[in-house]
């Protein structure tokens, strides 16, 4: 890590406390799209950090975009997601895509004008890619979609969502779908128990045609791309994690400094110092892990997908047993939405869940392990 990337770390921390952190509770308790959020991002250029300079972006490498999603999440967890949702979307795109798709897409979403979203899931699955059922289908003029995506983020916000989709028994092409394209449409919004600043729905493709431009790349080639692209993305959702674990340790660190019991500081007694020395211990070797991902990531090594994994497993992990012992901390308290590690608990669970399901993770190390 170098000093700009520290300096960074502070810009962003400052921008989390002064600017996210007041709102966050309202956010989460509303199910309120953090509007405040996506206006703070645009004083240090976040919403574009990771695309090129080219297209109105940062160029930022992912190590900063990695502390951009840490800083924010110690703070507002539903925020870090709406941030990383159309960075996710688009590096499909802008990894492969045509140069006149990516000026179509990319520079309204950098500008953070509007979003962009990830469309993997299926109601029968979201692990089991393979097995998706939603179809393109080659027609005079463009492709003709069908099927149905669910537990998508940012929906409704997001104008462009990148739809992996089947065109033969054993190819799959990414298309990018307008929210404004006939033939697409939203489902109801899920009532979740966390992120709940992120809006969440089915979009449902019914005789949805899209223009040959709006292919990225080679469209037999989809699945490939989804799989590089996850590569990327998971150290992201790896850095939310991290950040809610942090936020939660944080917190229990300033609770139990100033709760007093039988005379004493609570932060005085010896199994309370315990728990939060195993929970100091835990973020850090999430840190530790998480930056060797990045760093294999950036030089294009063959373990990439492995670290990746190995960094998405452990991050959340850790943010669940963190946001749980921090709450155990407060007692009572850390019961009760008016303390932030409650929100914390919730917000951590999904990531032990999307991007992957940790015990898919487990299976791809074993995989990279045994070397089959």
């Amino acid at each position: 890590m170098t000093s700009i990337h520290e300096e960074f770390r502070e810009q962003v921390r400052r921008l989390a406390e002064e600017a996210i952190k007041p709102h966050a509770a309202v956010v989460d308790d509303e199910a309120r799209f953090p509007v405040a959020s996506i206006d703070a991002y645009k004083a240090l250029e976040l919403n574009g950090l990771p695309f090129p300079e080219a297209l109105g972006g940062g160029s930022g490498d992912l190590l900063s975009q990695v502390i951009a999603i840490e800083e924010i999440a110690r703070v507002c967890a539903s925020s870090a997601l709406v941030l990383f949702i159309p960075w996710a979307a688009l590096t499909p795109l802008v990894w492969f895509g045509s140069d006149a798709l990516k000026r179509k897409i990319v520079p309204s979403v950098a500008a953070g004008q509007c979003g962009a979203s990830f469309c993997l899931t299926e109601p029968g699955g979201g692990s089991d890619l393979p097995g998706l059922k939603t179809r393109a289908e080659r027609v005079s003029d463009g492709w003709l979609l069908n099927g149905q995506k669910r537990f998508i983020s940012n929906v409704g916000w997001s104008d462009w969502y990148a739809v992996l989709a089947r065109i033969s028994e054993k190819q799959f092409g990414v298309f990018m779908v307008h929210r404004d394209d006939p033939g697409f449409s939203i489902g109801r919004h899920e009532r979740k128990m966390g992120m709940r600043g992120s809006p969440t729905a089915d979009i449902l493709l019914e005789d949805c045609l899209i223009p040959d431009d709006r292919v990225v790349g080679d469209p037999g080639k989809g699945y490939e791309y989804m799989m590089q692209t996850l590569t990327y993305t998971r150290p992201l959702v790896s850095a939310q994690a991290l950040g809610l674990a942090q936020g939660a340790l944080d917190e229990a660190v300033r609770y139990t400094s100033e709760r007093t019991q039988f005379k004493s500081k609570v932060s005085r007694f010896q199994m309370v110092r315990g728990m939060v020395a195993d929970m100091a211990i835990a973020v850090e070797a999430a840190r530790s892990i998480l930056y060797r991902a990045v760093d294999i990531a950036g030089a294009n090594d063959d373990r990439a997908r492995c670290f990746a994994s190995m960094a998405k497993t452990f991050c959340t992990d850790t943010a669940m047993s963190v946001t749980t012992d921090a709450i155990q901390l407060h007692g009572g308290y850390g019961y009760m939405k008016d303390y932030p590690v409650e929100r914390m608990m919730r917000d951590a669970k999904v990531t032990q869940i999307w991007e992957g399901t940790n015990q898919i993770q487990r299976l791809l190390v074993a995989k990279y392990v045994y070397q089959d």
